[in-house]
């Protein structure tokens, strides 16, 4: 992973934390939620305090999160909120972690101004042993305090305020005012600086998980379903009517469709269709000259052509696809044929705009992985797991593809790509058409028998 660390795809934006008081303030909170301290003077954290340093240290990956069901985290600084999130077992968790911050920023920046925050994302089970378990998370709730209890001793001054009021004879009362006294000497004056940071529940709808080899569980759609990566054998029983995994291409593409979670390439607002069409050729291009051996010089578009050239008829099957699409997109072909039995498929969507656009293309991303581009920006535990076992060269092209056209310009590049990010009046799901009857067959995703990839000529 060393090319992807030296050139800021991996642990990039990392918060340093080297201080001596911050490190023991971060001590402090590592020992109250872990037990353990770090002997470490200078280390990184990322959005939730989790520090790659310390795991190493620990030789544990996974110190605030030794379940995976329910995510510790400290706060030292609010700006952690632009740090990226390490070790995901959930999709939602960085929104979830982001949400609390800003929702809460002007509290949490006078709170770790004196001390350092720690909390914990509560799902509504201790611990994920069978799939059928991850059905039963429906809400996540985000609790937080100050390692001294600030907000606590906060509320609990408050109370006694108001108690102090109610009461004529208060005053008189030497145990209540010597007790408000002590409170208002480690809180502050709660009637003019008010300390509240209350529990935030959050809806855990759709989203992935990385538990047994990584699933899709979307409850708030028209048609609701999971779609694992590893056989469907695998997930046992589960309380969800469409069960499906990656080897079903026409099950998947049907219930895209069913449920408009994805619009084509050529058909997506504002995207230049024929450059991305051409880069994931690129990317296949790599892809199978790696495979048979073959130098590839430095990846310009001229060399990849004559790969192209010398591969004839060994080119793959998804490059072909995407070139007869090309041919069509720049008026130099006809309409072609491509359904989704295609391997090419996949590579011709992208998600629809709305609040599962992203979940939707960590999807897609699994399902056209030569797509290295997609897979880095959407699904990154995924593009670092197929990194590992790539040869030098094609670790080598892909970092420094993503550091010359991604790194510099993520914003545009992911807008080029997925469209804008969704507004907040696009985040209330509209009502959804209902779909054919009929079990899925060979279709484009638009539901009809696919004459062309999305079932007739535009």
């Amino acid at each position: 992973m060393k090319r992807l660390i030296q050139r800021g795809l991996m642990f990039g934006n990392l918060i340093e934390v080297s201080s001596p008081q911050l490190v023991d303030r971060y001590n402090r909170a590592l020992k109250h939620l872990t037990g353990r301290e770090t002997a470490l003077k200078d280390f990184h954290i990322d959005l939730s305090g989790y520090s790659p340093e310390i795991g190493d240290e620990f030789g544990d990956p996974v110190y605030l999160n030794p379940t995976g069901a329910n995510r510790q985290f400290i706060l030292l600084t609010t700006a952690q909120k632009e740090a990226p999130l390490l070790n995901i077992k959930f999709s939602t968790s960085r929104g979830i972690l982001t949400q609390f911050i800003e929702k809460n920023e002007a509290q949490l920046f006078a709170l770790t101004a004196r001390d350092v925050v720690a909390g914990e994302l509560q799902g509504s089970v201790y611990a994920v042993d069978t799939p059928a378990q991850l059905f039963e998370i429906r809400q996540v709730t985000v609790e937080a305090d100050t390692i001294g209890g600030h907000v606590a001793d906060a509320g609990k001054l408050a109370g006694l305020i108001e108690t102090f009021r109610r009461e004529p004879d208060g005053w008189r009362d030497e145990a209540l005012v010597t007790e408000m006294i002590g409170l208002a000497r480690k809180t502050g004056d709660v009637t003019r600086v008010p300390i509240s940071l209350p529990a935030m529940t959050f809806e855990q709808g759709n989203f992935w998980t990385g538990f047994f080899g990584g699933i899709y569980v979307f409850r708030d759609v028209k048609f609701p379903a999971a779609i694992s990566r590893l056989g469907i054998g695998s997930l046992g029983k589960v309380p969800v009517a469409q069960v499906m995994d990656f080897s079903h291409r026409n099950h998947i593409a049907d219930w895209l469709d069913r449920n408009q979670l994805v619009e084509p390439i050529v058909q997506a607002r504002g995207a230049d269709a024929g450059a991305i069409l051409r880069q994931k050729m690129d990317f296949i291009l790599v892809d199978a000259a790696d495979r048979l051996g073959i130098e590839v010089g430095d990846a310009r578009r001229t060399e990849l052509r004559k790969v192209a050239y010398r591969l004839g008829t060994a080119l793959p099957p998804e490059f072909l696809g995407l070139a007869a699409m090309l041919r069509w997109v720049e008026g130099a072909g006809a309409w072609p044929k491509i359904s989704s039995e295609h391997p090419a498929y996949f590579y011709t969507l992208r998600a629809r705009p709305g609040r599962d656009r992203d979940l939707v293309n960590m999807l897609l991303a699994e399902l056209s992985p030569m797509d290295v581009r997609q897979m880095f920006i959407t699904h990154k535990e995924r593009f670092y797991e197929e990194y590992a076992g790539w040869s030098d060269a094609k670790k080598t092209y892909v970092a420094d593809f993503l550091a010359r056209e991604y790194k510099v310009d993520r914003e545009g590049a992911r807008e080029a790509l997925f469209g804008p990010e969704p507004k907040m009046d696009e985040l209330s799901r509209p009502e959804m058409r209902e779909g054919p009857k009929a079990a899925p067959g060979i279709r484009g995703p638009w539901g009809a028998p696919a004459a062309g990839p999305w079932g007739g000529r535009r």
